[in-house]
């Protein structure tokens, strides 16, 4: 048996492995490209903070606003059987929005756990913090790693009632592909009854969105760039950053807002012993910001084999908490 030291080092070990694996796989392929689940270390984490405030970034207000005052509605779609369950959040962040939700099930006297589960340890060490201080008898078991890993632990660790909440719009950081393989494999890890709870960013006025990820401060581009700046610290890599530019899209009849990282001249960068050429302007797919229509979800669902239960929309209609059940 692995003593508490030796698993952690294990971990960390594993992280980077994979890590190293994921970069040099994604920049020699064709096109470039790189995961966006890597933005997330400590000064990813402070960044998309800033990002969340930024008066442009619509989604952030749009979820809070139903989280805010929409919170019975919630509570009443997911307590429907009166069953103790385990609220899971995937990428829960610095729960924000869902510490409403939190705050009203424990005043109910609402027998549940919050299990928050993140890639990053450090947000959920904030989150954890945050949490004792602002609901003390909160029940909470944080799980640190990949979603489907840690979901496959959270319903090891316990066989009640599953309500797994994945917000902000993040299924819309997934190709439409990707998407449909993502939620077909959320419904296999849980059981008929369990619910999911997954917020959609909907189609809109084009400038509306695509503002929302080109910020006039440069913040985003700041994000997206600080992943070069995390290669060359953890993987002794050395991309010169200021030779790499930020650059956004959105095409309003897919639906799909990219942004990508430009390269701005003919160059060679180390990975460690390998070697990643670039051409001028060769283009990094850095990551997908999906929008979606009502149809859109309600196809989804069908074909995830999940049935709606109730859609939760935000006072200008832009966003929807769509609440999903196993058939």
């Amino acid at each position: 048996m692995n003593s508490p030291l030796d698993t952690i080092c294990q971990t960390k070990h594993y992280f980077n492995d994979s890590f190293r694996s994921d970069i040099l796989e994604g920049l020699q392929s064709n096109p470039k490209k790189l995961s966006s689940k890597y933005f997330y270390d400590k000064t990813g984490d402070r960044l998309f903070q800033q990002i969340m405030a930024m008066p442009e970034y619509y989604l952030t207000n749009c979820e809070l606003d139903i989280f805010k005052n929409k919170t019975e509605a919630i509570i009443k779609t997911i307590t429907y059987s009166n069953e103790p369950f385990d609220l899971i959040e995937l990428g829960a962040g610095d729960a924000m929005k869902s510490t409403y939700l939190l705050k009203s099930l424990v005043d109910k006297g609402v027998d549940f756990t919050y299990m928050p589960i993140d890639i990053s340890g450090n947000i959920l060490s904030v989150l954890n913090e945050k949490l004792s201080k602002e609901i003390p008898t909160l029940d909470i078991l944080s799980l640190e790693g990949e979603y489907f890993n840690m979901l496959d632990k959270a319903t090891y660790l316990s066989k009640r009632r599953k309500i797994v909440l994945f917000l902000g719009g993040n299924i819309g950081n997934m190709e439409v592909d990707e998407a449909y393989h993502f939620c077909h494999e959320v419904k296999r890890k849980l059981n008929p009854g369990d619910l999911f709870f997954i917020g959609f960013d909907l189609k809109k006025n084009p400038s509306t969105i695509l503002a929302a990820y080109n910020d006039a401060l440069g913040i985003t581009a700041e994000f997206n760039l600080n992943l070069l700046h995390r290669i060359n610290r953890e993987l002794d890599a050395d991309f010169n950053v200021k030779n790499f530019q930020h650059y956004q899209t959105y095409d309003p009849i897919s639906g799909a807002c990219r942004s990508y990282l430009v390269s701005l001249t003919k160059q060679n960068v180390n990975i460690g012993h390998d070697i990643i050429k670039f051409e001028e302007n060769e283009l990094i797919d850095m990551e997908i910001s999906q929008k979606f229509s009502e149809s859109d979800i309600k196809r989804m669902a069908k074909e995830s084999g999940f049935h709606i239960l109730n859609e939760i929309k935000d006072s200008k209609n832009w966003f929807v908490d769509s609440i999903w059940q196993i058939v």
